[in-house]
Order: C-alpha cells, then sequence, then structure tokens
C-alpha cells in the first residue's frame, strides 16, 4: 500500500513513540550487519524491452494469470528486477523527517525534535515510497498498464528491514519485485519510421512489376 510522506509521518510518530532506546540500540547493531542478497531470478519468461530509458532495470513476462481480471485484456504476471535512485530516497527521507518534526512529541525530547532512535524507521520508510515510485516508473517504461486496487499491489521479494540494514541514504537501492498488470498497447513503441518506408517502398515495387505483367 502506498503512503504519502505526511501518512508515513504520522505512522512514524506513532509507531516510534513506543520504541525504547535500549530496543533501538540493539537494531542500530543489526545496521552493521553485512549486505542484503537479491532474490534469485525465477526460470522462464519472456524477457521484454524498455519503450522508455531505464537504467538498472530488466523484467520478463512470466505468461498469463487467471488471479486477476481486467477490462483491458489479458492480465500477465511480470517479474521485475530496478534500481530506486538513491536521490529519490535521499528526497523521501528529507521530507519525512520534515513532516514527523512538525508533530513530533517524545518524552525526553523537545517538542518538534525527533529521537535518534526513530531515525532508522524514517530511512525505511524513504526506501519503501523509492522503491514504490520506481515500480511506478518501470510500470510506464515497459508499456504496461497496472491493475486497480489489491490486484495492482507489488510483492518486493527481498525484506525492507534488511536492504536497510547498514544502508547509506543517497545510495541506489537494488531490488526485485512481482506484479501483475495488462500490456497497454496505446504505450507500445510505434512501428519505426525507416522501417515503415522501406515497407511502403516495397509494396511500391510490388505493385509495378504487376502492373508491367
Amino acid at each position: 500500500m502506498r503512503l504519502s510522506t505526511a501518512a508515513i509521518a504520522c505512522t512514524l510518530l506513532s509507531t516510534c513513540s513506543a520504541f525504547a532506546p535500549q530496543q533501538n540500540m540493539a537494531f542500530n547493531r543489526l545496521s552493521q550487519l553485512n549486505a542484503y542478497e537479491l532474490k534469485a531470478e525465477p526460470e522462464g519468461g519472456d524477457e521484454i524491452d524498455a519503450i522508455d530509458t531505464m537504467d538498472g532495470s530488466r523484467m520478463k513476462n512470466m505468461g498469463i494469470t487467471t488471479d486477476a481480471k481486467s477490462d483491458d485484456g489479458d492480465v500477465y504476471t511480470f517479474w521485475l528486477t530496478a534500481e530506486a535512485p538513491g536521490a529519490l530516497v535521499k528526497k523521501f527521507r528529507v521530507q519525512v523527517e520534515k513532516d514527523a518534526s512538525k508533530n513530533a512529541n517524545f518524552p525526553g525530547f523537545r517538542k518538534g525534535q525527533v529521537p535518534p532512535y526513530a531515525q532508522p524507521q524514517m530511512t525505511m520508510f524513504a526506501v519503501q515510497e523509492g522503491i514504490i515510485k520506481t515500480c511506478e516508473a518501470a510500470v510506464n517504461a515497459y508499456g504496461l498498464k497496472a491493475l486497480s486496487g489489491s490486484e495492482g499491489s507489488v510483492e518486493v521479494h527481498e525484506d525492507i528491514k534488511d536492504i536497510c540494514k547498514g544502508y547509506k541514504v543517497g545510495t541506489d537501492v537494488q531490488f526485485t519485485a512481482t506484479f501483475m498488470a495488462t500490456i497497454d498497447p496505446e504505450k507500445q513503441a510505434p512501428e519505426e519510421p525507416e522501417e515503415a518506408e522501406e515497407i511502403n517502398e516495397e509494396v511500391e515495387e510490388i505493385k509495378e512489376e504487376e502492373s508491367f505483367d
């Protein structure tokens, strides 16, 4: 489920206010562990080309699924690997902290001050929002149309908590995910003009040859 930065800030305040500093000290120690590993790429499927530039991404059509229906045609399952830009994650991280500090009221801290033990949670929300935005961009970049409601949700295969262990804000976040979508004919790449011109020339040549017969 997608959350706005304002909603994230409210959720942050409600969840982090119950955190004890001792509990988050353990969380901070976990952040020093090794980086996460991407889940293995599934076998099969047909790799598809992007119609818009999206560096660091790959997508595979895993075939038609019967788990969802759409008025826009057949529904397919897609596998995606991509990178959420570090600059985008940083933007959300700054916004989340800004929104949270407006209403922050933690015991032992000045009003408007977000305690250090809440920082990892804000980073986690920022990473999550960055991944969501990247998935939305991928849907457009590969000429697809997202489903509405819960059927349009994205399953990220890596654990967000694992991703955030040792994560440095501002660096790209690589991830893998699967989701269901339809193929949008309006977004598909049009026929290359040069190819179309060559075809037309061949047709004209055939017509001229036939006229002499």
